[in-house]
């Protein structure tokens, strides 16, 4: 992936603001209702007390799940989409990648109904460090959601609507356990690339190589290392996973071509692979003997997870790669890439893809499974994220179409909720979605 953060800054205000949208505007509403200005009580204060959510009643009602006031703008919404659809440009780092792939991809029928919006919480800010990276959101419940806002971890109870910190890396952070191997000095202002959390753990990872560990049923931070001192240092990605016995691990993918496996019940190191490119993704199978591995290099790779030796190479993608998922199967898995697809994969035969689902404007970035294995959700850099019946073969999509920068995905452990971050400076939020149900006349004992 790319390494220079003052390019990446540029390409994300160049290609990733609502600019069009935002020029429409107008001006008068804006300066009533937002504020009329960009400072930094602004962007960082978010004006709470301005700020009003959206209901599933409201979107019913016929209001925009964004909040977004169409009526009142000189540009109506199909029009802005169109725009959009025509004029975003798709970062590659190969040229015409995205063109190329398109000749492959399957037909998908549109129209799904699998989740049903909730509420969208303009009060949750998540933001993004760096473009390619868009792993910063996490649910441990159907109600419990993480996420990066800036220099904090934020919790966020779509049951209670009250979000908290709990874990600030604006200053110094240093452990407040004693573990070998932990960098007991800390770090201090460490810009978070990554993000994990899973049961009681929380892992985030740095521009520099930075690993943050905190256990969320204790105070302070339990671990702290640096994966490497190279300047190549990005952590790209980190899963949290439970080994056979039971203990607590992770896998942290860097830039410096390196993956490493922690063993969080011990607190070290205990695997570190190196592969030919910077790693982007990984992904263990659910029996644990296979991972997935994906970076800057067209071809993925199926690996033993024991020793890091390849099994075979995954071919098919015309650009890098930044996102992979196993299905619960432990058959077939997903890889995302900057081509502007997301290749479904049987490991029995790899010599071809099973299906290719293609995005609408740009790289798929985020992949994530249900843990029952029914759909399949891969979120593009922005605008639409999309969910696939996994059970009739991926031909059968819901396409859930909105306005910002996707800042991660993640469904609920019990599939019950899916989560969306969405990064703007205006319409920044949470999108929560509940799957549908045939009791959904409960809703009117809500």
């Amino acid at each position: 992936m790319s390494h220079q953060q003052g390019d990446d800054a540029d390409y994300m205000e160049d290609e990733y603001e609502m600019e069009d949208v935002d020029d429409d505007m107008d001006e008068d509403f804006r300066d009533r209702e937002l504020g009329g200005s960009d400072s930094e009580v602004d962007e960082y204060g978010y004006l709470d007390n301005k700020i009003a959510d959206t209901s599933s009643a409201q979107a019913r009602r016929g209001r925009d799940i964004q909040g977004i006031p169409w009526e009142r703008l000189s540009i109506n919404r199909e029009k802005y989409r169109q725009t959009r659809l025509e004029q975003y440009k798709n970062y590659e780092n190969i040229p015409n990648s995205g063109e190329d792939s398109q000749k492959e991809c399957n037909k998908t029928k549109k129209g799904g109904r699998y989740f049903e919006f909730r509420n969208n919480s303009r009060s949750v800010k998540s933001t993004i460090l760096h473009f390619q990276l868009r792993n910063l959101v996490w649910a441990t419940s159907k109600h419990d959601v993480y996420l990066m806002s800036h220099f904090s971890v934020i919790h966020w109870s779509s049951l209670t609507s009250n979000k908290s910190e709990v874990l600030n890396v604006s200053g110094h952070v240093a452990p407040t356990e004693k573990h070998p191997g932990s960098l007991l000095e800390g770090f201090t202002q460490t810009q978070v690339s990554t993000l994990a959390v899973k049961d009681n753990l929380l892992v985030a990872g740095g521009f520099q190589g930075e690993l943050i560990c905190k256990n969320l049923d204790r105070p302070g931070v339990s671990f702290c290392t640096r994966t490497t001192y190279d300047d190549n240092a990005i952590t790209n990605a980190v899963e949290i996973y439970a080994s056979h016995s039971g203990a607590t691990h992770f896998t942290a993918s860097n830039n410096d071509c390196g993956v490493r496996d922690f063993d969080m019940e011990k607190f070290q190191l205990s695997k570190h692979f190196q592969f030919p490119w910077p790693v982007n993704h990984t992904s263990l199978s659910p029996d644990g003997k296979l991972l997935v591995i994906v970076g800057d290099n067209a071809d993925g790779r199926l690996v033993d997870s024991r020793d890091g030796k390849t099994i075979t190479a995954v071919g098919g993608h015309l650009d890098f790669s930044f996102a992979s998922a196993w299905h619960p199967d432990g058959i077939t898995f997903a890889t995302g890439n900057q081509d502007k697809t997301c290749r479904i994969w049987d490991m029995r035969k790899l010599s071809k893809s099973l299906a290719v689902l293609k995005g609408n404007l740009g790289a798929i970035r985020s992949i994530r499974y249900t843990s029952d294995g029914r759909f399949m959700a891969m979120a593009e850099p922005a605008d639409f994220v999309h969910i696939f019946d996994v059970k009739n073969g991926y031909e059968v999509e819901q396409e859930i179409d909105f306005f910002g920068e996707i800042s991660g995905i993640s469904f609920s452990p019990d599939t019950e909720s899916l989560f969306i971050g969405v990064w703007d400076r205006t319409y920044g939020s949470l999108l929560e979605y509940g799957r549908r149900r045939n009791y959904s006349y409960l809703d009117s004992l809500v």
